[in-house]
């Protein structure tokens, strides 16, 4: 936790308990109930604790049920928790479900006053505000006709314009942008550094890992109602990926380095390769090991210099410690800022994969061509085992290699699109 002196958010052992009724009349029968209990008790926050300082982006990531959005409910004030201290400094302007805190009935007009009067301003400052706040949502004269006749997109532009343009101290949002256009994300992002400059502190529930990886400078994972982890986004994104492949990067279950007894036949390993990230990220369950990777031209040998456009083998070696039905090898190529560039599997892109017995290793050579921008990028591994409809992760490797592409210095961007250019003249190209 943050030292509490300078923290805008302070959570201490927060807990939220709600009372489950089989029946709506149960509500009523419990009062009369004389001892019996008449629900069953669902802990949607179990003991809670971090603090956020002032100028920090923090992305809270979660599966579905994890407890995020009670989290920023009570954060906000509209839900009273269980027990647990919270306390939130300065003003704040949250963007939760969408619409709430419009009236359908009223106007944009009238919802812009109707929120600015809750987030504390009087009239005057948000008539002070009102062009910048119109400007921002840019929905034209349908901040005229009432709220009720708004697309999701429309409803999202005004509640972020009014909440963002509000000078808080505190902005939290709750998914509310992935209804947004790309454009209307972009033009959101770049308010939140102009806040961010200004010291305000950002909040922000997400399920897009690239948004938090680029935006945040720190990440929460909530699983189960609980805080499981609190830290640099990469590394919250990568267990929080692990979740939802249905694995659990805890302690326990990662894979150390030196934690597999497998000795390969091979001379190379993939820690000995030229390009290796230390950093990387591995767990799985074991049973097999993803020993080696090599990247190279067709027939070359290990290299990590490519030019855009150029044809690329990358080669992955693995050996089994007990037998496996129907294996997966996957590979994913990022960007150093956490963007997905391009993922795929044996799976997909094979009709069958050969079953391994106990001691067996596999070869896969994953052909494709690098459409990439001049950069650096960062491949993950992995090696998995499919069971009917679940994958089981026997050994992921995150961020485990580095290439460099070099692409025509006039070109820009992570995609090369290959473009041509002609010349019309009178009708006629040239």
């Amino acid at each position: 936790m943050r030292d509490g002196s300078a923290s805008v958010i302070e959570v201490v052992d927060l807990r939220k308990i709600y009372r489950i009724y089989r029946r709506p009349q149960d509500r009523l029968f419990q009062a009369f109930a004389r001892g019996k209990q008449l629900y069953r008790e669902f802990q949607a926050l179990d003991g809670v604790s971090f603090a956020v300082g002032r100028g920090e982006v923090v992305g809270i990531l979660g599966r579905n049920g994890s407890g995020k959005s009670t989290l920023l409910q009570i954060l906000v004030g509209t839900l009273g928790a269980s027990s647990g201290q919270v306390a939130v400094r300065g003003r704040v302007a949250a963007l939760l479900e969408l619409g709430a805190g419009f009236n359908p009935e009223f106007s944009g007009i009238e919802n812009v006053f109707l929120n600015a009067a809750i987030l504390g301003l009087d009239r005057a400052e948000t008539e002070a505000r009102l062009a910048e706040i119109l400007a921002f949502a840019d929905i034209g004269d349908f901040v005229h006709q009432p709220v009720k006749t708004y697309s999701s997109g429309m409803y999202v532009r005004l509640a972020f314009a009014v909440a963002a343009c509000v000078d808080p101290e505190v902005l939290i949002v709750d998914e509310a942008l992935a209804v947004g256009d790309v454009k209307f994300q972009s033009k959101c992002f770049r308010r939140f550094e102009e806040l961010v400059g200004r010291g305000k502190t950002i909040l922000f529930v997400t399920h897009s890992v690239e948004q938090v990886v680029r935006h945040c400078g720190r990440a929460l994972l909530m699983e189960g109602g609980r805080l499981i982890d609190d830290g640099e986004p990469r590394q919250i994104v990568n267990r929080y990926v692990d979740l939802l492949l249905g694995g659990d990067a805890s302690a326990e279950a990662a894979v150390a380095a030196d934690a597999l007894p497998c000795v390969p036949r091979h001379a190379e390993r993939l820690e000995l390769r030229a390009g290796y990230c230390e950093t990387e990220y591995r767990w799985g369950e074991g049973g097999a090991e993803l020993f080696d990777a090599e990247l190279r031209r067709p027939g070359g040998g290990h290299e990590l210099s490519y030019r855009t456009g150029e044809m690329i083998e990358l080669v992955l070696r693995g050996r089994f410690l007990r037998a496996c039905h129907r294996p997966i090898f996957g590979v994913y190529v990022k960007t150093p800022d956490g963007i997905t560039v391009y993922g795929n599997s044996s799976r997909n892109l094979l009709r069958e994969f050969p079953a391994a017995d106990v001691g067996d290793e596999r070869e896969v050579v994953f052909g494709m061509r690098l459409h990439l921008g001049a950069g650096s990028y960062l491949l993950s591994l992995g090696l998995a085992e499919e069971e009917g409809a679940d994958v089981r992760a026997l050994d992921r490797r995150y961020d485990v290699l580095q290439f460099e592409v070099h692409a025509p210095p006039a070109a820009v961007g992570i995609a090369d699109l290959q473009a041509v250019c002609r010349i019309g003249v009178n009708g006629d190209e040239k």
